[in-house]
């Protein structure tokens, strides 16, 4: 059985002090987003889950089916790796999962339970590692990879070159034309080193931050 723990922090001030100092335009960026609270699912297997669940999906529509998912566990907790294995398929298709979806979920659950998936190791694993030892399941690219050692592992300097969300916001933030591809955004972060996570999430607040007017 694995035990699910959420915990909620504030951004470190010496993450957001070097950010500021470090990038002008990331402090404008800090500075319009203001203070929030980030949560940490410290779950392994919920995050891989959840990961592999919310690919390619709005963040409402995600945590909707995740939900459901949730809610197939006993007593406020979500399914164990072997209770999702017992479960059919049409259970995990009716709480939102498409086809390839469960067949991903039920193969980190098979890895998870048959040691294939060395999850006790990864946590302490350097972050190349990490990413690794989950893209041998099936269903987990780089990009989920990444989130889990945004969302669950807590890596300080995780710059995730592949998401849509980070793209857009570095545009919009940065004046650019089109949205950068992996060396010019690798370029525009490599002051915000080591706390690329840090400046990633603000960016992902900021596509919800109404944009300075000009003039």
């Amino acid at each position: 059985m694995t035990t699910r723990r959420r915990d909620v922090v504030l951004p470190s001030p010496e993450a957001v002090a070097h950010l500021r100092a470090a990038d002008p335009v990331m402090r404008g960026i800090v500075d319009r987003v203001g203070t929030f609270e980030i949560t940490m699912e410290r779950d392994l297997w919920w995050a891989l889950v959840d990961a592999i669940s919310s690919q390619q999906l709005s963040v409402k529509a995600a945590a909707t089916i995740v939900g459901r998912l949730h809610a197939l566990g006993a007593d406020g907790r979500p399914p164990t790796p072997a209770e999702v294995l017992a479960l059919p398929d049409e259970t995990l298709r009716g709480a939102g999962l498409s086809r390839a979806k469960t067949a991903y979920v039920r193969d980190v659950a098979a890895r998870w339970l048959d040691g294939s998936l060395r999850h006790d190791e990864i946590p302490a694993l350097p972050d190349e590692e990490v990413i690794a030892a989950l893209t041998r399941v099936k269903g987990i690219g780089r990009w989920t990879a990444e989130m889990i050692l945004v969302f669950c592992l807590d890596r300080p300097d995780v710059l995730p070159v592949d998401d849509l969300g980070i793209r857009v916001a570095a545009q919009r933030g940065y004046g650019l034309p089109e949205r950068p591809g992996k060396e010019e955004l690798e370029t525009i972060a490599e002051p915000w080193r080591p706390y690329r996570t840090l400046a990633s999430r603000y960016l992902w607040k900021s596509l919800n931050v109404t944009p300075v007017a000009e003039g």
